[in-house]
């Protein structure tokens, strides 16, 4: 079967518009943004704008009606400006959006997806726990029945945009002796009595993308905000992880590129012994290294998005594109610091904040060793 590795025209457009819009609005700011932890919430009303905040979703809906090729590359062309802008734009459409897009009713899809997917709501994905990470399933917040509704209690950490965000997915024990076949996903909005905000985290990297703790104290939710079904909260979450590990594998990818392209144009600018660095042949290896790895994680992670977008099973895919991507990013970001030498130690060059921003990619949404575990169950059950 042929295989074609160029872009349509219409992607390359994507590309151009999203790079150009990375670097007019978001480079000027990076540093700035970092070093405050500046949530620019501004930004993404005019993302979505251009469609960058529901990629993926129909027109019908108020999404770009694109693919999940297109999704990585625009994912892609943020994060290689700013890895916490990429990161947001990932949590906001793989997560929260799609969870309600793909699992939702009609209702939440008209009412939710629409808002979100034009930029005039944000969203976040509650999940993870103090007590339930890789575990997931361990989880201790629960949902109770009552008067046709829900009662939510319980905590979530680690929640990108769990400050400014205005409608929430959140999963929650409802039958707690079926275990993992006995969580829900529920959508919380806010306003919502009960529902509160957390301490927001001091983070290495990706400081500029909003990461805090929520808290559900009788969180009273009506019946029909329950997604998916009774049960199948965990279940979705783990297919809805899918398409997520797609977007970290490209925001890696991304933070890679602009950590690669920094060190290309410093070793072609820093002399020593009389000449560019780029002439001395240990430079040479390195910028030929981080090359050649960044376009084997970009394949790895079109493959998937391609398989996505043919609606094909793509845990095995995603999970692999996921696993190479972030822990190449870590490596190549830290040879775009040694290009750089000493200047690449300090914050007035990019390196060192790319290679802080690299590391969440092996951990969020399922660690290194998870993906392993993922990559190894398809290949000894399929």
């Amino acid at each position: 079967m042929p295989v074609d590795f160029d872009f349509t025209e219409e992607q390359e457009a994507i590309r151009r518009t999203v790079r150009d819009f990375a670097e007019t609005e978001i480079k000027p700011h990076v540093l700035e943004w970092d070093e405050a932890q500046h949530f620019p919430r501004d930004l993404f009303r005019r993302m979505g704008e251009l469609g960058l905040m529901g990629v993926t979703f129909p027109e019908e809906f108020g999404g770009a009606g694109l693919g999940y090729i297109e999704y990585s590359i625009t994912v892609e062309e943020l994060a290689r400006v700013d890895g916490s802008i990429g990161l947001s734009i990932a949590a906001h459409n793989s997560l929260c959006s799609n969870h309600i897009f793909e699992y939702g009713s009609d209702r939440q899809r008209v009412e939710l997806v629409t808002p979100l997917a034009r930029g005039e709501k944000l969203g976040s994905w509650a999940l993870t726990e103090p007590a339930a990470g890789s575990d997931a399933s361990a989880m201790r917040t629960i949902a109770a029945q009552r008067d046709g509704g829900w009662v939510i209690n319980g905590s979530k950490n680690f929640i990108t945009h769990g400050i400014s965000s205005d409608v929430c997915v959140v999963m929650a024990i409802t039958d707690r002796e079926l275990r993992s076949r006995g969580i829900s996903a529920f959508v919380v909005e806010r306003g919502n009595p009960g529902f509160l905000t957390g301490r927001k985290e001091n983070k290495l990297g990706v400081r500029a993308s909003e990461t805090a703790s929520i808290i559900f104290e009788d969180c009273i939710v009506p019946g029909d905000n329950l997604i998916g079904g009774r049960g199948r909260g965990f279940v979705n979450a783990m297919q809805i992880l899918d398409g997520g590990r797609i977007a970290i594998a490209a925001l890696a990818t991304g933070i890679a590129q602009g950590a690669y392209e920094s060190a290309l144009r410093y070793s072609k600018e820093r002399y020593q012994f009389g000449k560019p660095i780029a002439e001395f042949e240990a430079i040479q290896f390195k910028l030929a290294d981080m090359a050649t790895q960044i376009d084997a994680a970009r394949l790895l992670t079109l493959r998937a998005a391609r398989l996505k977008d043919q609606k094909r099973a793509v845990t095995k895919e995603a999970s692999m594109a996921k696993l190479y991507a972030s822990e190449m990013a870590v490596k190549v970001c830290e040879e775009a610091i040694q290009v750089h030498g000493g200047y690449g130690y300090i914050k007035d060059y990019p390196p060192e904040k790319y290679w802080r921003d690299a590391k969440i990619c092996t951990i969020g949404e399922g660690t290194s060793e998870v993906q392993r575990l993922v990559i190894a169950r398809e290949l000894l059950t399929n």
